[in-house]
């Protein structure tokens, strides 16, 4: 089988497949009774894994993985070798996560849509705090930390009939409400059921605003700045735009359902190239229902297919204008 390289030639690549994620065994290893069990028995047992993922974030060599059907946070530790599940205890006891991130001070934040708040854990999955409620949000479903950790963006996808269609700037420590961001419409800085949101290293907030097909993006104090996109089905435009992510370099990644891929675009907006496509199979780089993106400190990229079950990864190509991949932590 051919290891996907994106783009695709002639295009010099600049991203390569390097592994697939979906049971608790493509990290941990067996011991050697269990080794010896599995052989005798033509048993995999891999009876932990995936169900429904949505939000991916990885951090430290750690994936952290929201799964909707089974109501927690998977944790795929790549350089230790641990699985693990978090996130069913109360009392921060998970109803619907979502949206995930993790911030500078190396905590994890999670978005829970039916319990409406946002639950904090460590990068252990240790319980820390909660945040929200029903009285603040109605259906949180994104979620993003600035570079420095202190302010928390909740996008709040409010519903059909709802106008409540927002992003919540919070402290996130104490969870208290800075601002709210705009309301439900088509002009600059509105939402139409908005999904999910990513900061860049310069604190620049995007959003992905699926009902108006577009990205759009704030400053860290939440004031307007520009979007980017327009419905269609062509490269650079969007049908289904769903999970978003940025990198070390400021570009923004965004998922989009019906093209069962990643577009990579500039801060400005511009197509830069694509990662993936809509396909039958499970392979590497075929997506039926992608819905979280997320790219490391170390310029990788992660993405999470519902439909599928799992998350691929895909590491970045060194080039002759950046003999390295380009690294980078958040201040």
């Amino acid at each position: 089988m051919d290891i996907p390289v994106y783009p695709v030639p002639p295009d010099a690549p600049r991203f390569i497949f390097e592994r697939t994620l979906r049971y608790n065994s493509n990290v941990e290893s067996p011991s050697r009774m269990e080794s010896l069990r599995r052989y005798a028995t033509g048993s995999n047992d891999e009876t932990k894994g995936l169900v429904k993922p949505f939000g991916v974030s990885a951090r430290h060599g750690r994936v952290y993985v929201t799964d909707t059907v089974q109501r927690a946070v998977i944790m795929f530790d790549l350089k230790n070798g641990v699985y693990k599940e978090f996130g069913s205890d109360k009392p921060a006891e998970l109803g619907k996560p979502t949206g995930i991130a993790i911030s500078s001070l190396d905590e994890l934040f999670v978005a829970d849509v039916s319990h409406r708040r946002v639950a904090v854990f460590n990068l252990n999955g240790d319980f820390l705090r909660l945040l929200g409620g029903p009285a603040l949000f109605q259906r949180p479903t994104g979620i993003a930390v600035s570079p420095d950790g202190t302010k928390l963006y909740v996008v709040d996808t409010g519903g059909v009939d709802s106008s409540d269609h927002h992003m919540y700037i919070l402290d996130a420590l104490s969870g208290t409400l800075i601002t709210t961001v705009g309301g439900r419409g088509t002009e600059p800085g509105q939402f139409n059921l908005p999904l999910q949101a990513d900061t860049a290293p310069d604190g620049t907030v995007y959003v992905v605003d699926k009902g108006n097909f577009r990205v759009s993006a704030f400053n860290r104090e939440g004031e307007y700045l520009r979007s980017f996109g327009s419905i269609g089905r062509y490269p650079g435009q969007f049908f289904s735009p769903k999970g978003i992510a940025t990198d070390p370099g400021g570009n923004v990644y965004v998922v989009d359902t019906a093209f069962g891929n990643v577009q990579v675009f500039n801060a400005s907006g511009e197509l830069l190239m694509v990662i993936g496509q809509r396909g039958q199979s499970s392979r590497p780089g075929n997506y039926m229902l992608p819905a979280g993106v997320a790219v490391d400190e170390e310029g990788r990229v992660y993405i999470a297919d519902q439909f599928f079950r799992k998350v691929d990864i895909y590491r970045p190509i060194p080039t002759a204008e950046t003999p390295t991949p380009k690294v980078g932590t958040r201040e």
